[in-house]
């Protein structure tokens, strides 16, 4: 059976890897990214009536501000991240199973217009429809990889959790040929493009499923 590689940061790096030990499958680390916390300024919860958060980053690395946003109720994107909230004090009325964009669409839906939005330096949302306002609450920075890591994951299915993890796999991969990938989303694998030795595409966005998926690759 194929190796699996896991390129998500820490501290998902190691609960992605220990998932997939649980099932069997033999495990490559190898980070892409570390997260890190940026200095924030917390706007007045009074200008928001709900909290959009698609990473549980957001809550991991947000630090103490987000306190003064637990009265908001908040809309998570996957089980992770409203499990996360949660576990910080917030009241999670909705938890999308798709994406940011399908979660905005879900605020909108539920009448909310003045939506506070949390995410990364990098994130793809931006202000508009019940979005009122987005905040950079942590970044993740590129760590160096060298061609031989790269290498060295040959005949691995590479489990990919987002859009910028992929397109950093293009960027470092040659010959993708030899390599197999295992996306989170259809948007994950676009971002990835062709010539790969197979992809799939998990049923679901959530570890359990990407594992499933990166599985049937790896038999």
């Amino acid at each position: 059976m194929r190796p699996v590689a896991v390129l998500r940061p820490e501290p998902g790096n190691a609960a992605t890897a220990a998932r997939a030990e649980a099932l069997g499958l033999t495990v490559i680390r190898l980070p892409l990214f570390v997260v890190r916390a940026v200095a924030w300024h917390c706007p007045d919860p009074a200008d928001h009536d709900a909290l959009i958060l698609t990473s549980a980053n957001a809550v991991r690395f947000g630090g103490t501000a987000l306190a003064s946003l637990r009265g908001l109720p908040a809309l998570a994107v996957g089980a992770a991240t409203a499990t996360a909230a949660r576990d910080a004090g917030f009241d999670v009325v909705e938890t999308g199973d798709q994406d940011a964009v399908a979660l905005i669409a879900l605020a909108h839906a539920r009448g909310f217009s003045h939506a506070l939005y949390l995410g990364g330096r990098d994130r793809m949302v931006a202000p508009g429809g019940p979005i009122a306002a987005t905040v950079t609450v942590y970044a993740s920075d590129a760590l160096p990889i060298p061609a031989e890591a790269i290498q060295q994951l040959r005949g691995a299915v590479l489990l990919l959790h987002s859009a910028r993890a992929a397109r950093r796999l293009v960027a470092l991969a040659d010959e993708r040929h030899r390599y197999r990938i295992a996306a989170l989303s259809e948007a994950v694998r676009d971002a990835a493009g062709p010539g790969w030795d197979g992809s799939t595409v998990a049923a679901a966005p959530t570890d359990a499923a990407l594992l499933a998926a990166a599985r049937s690759l790896a038999d």
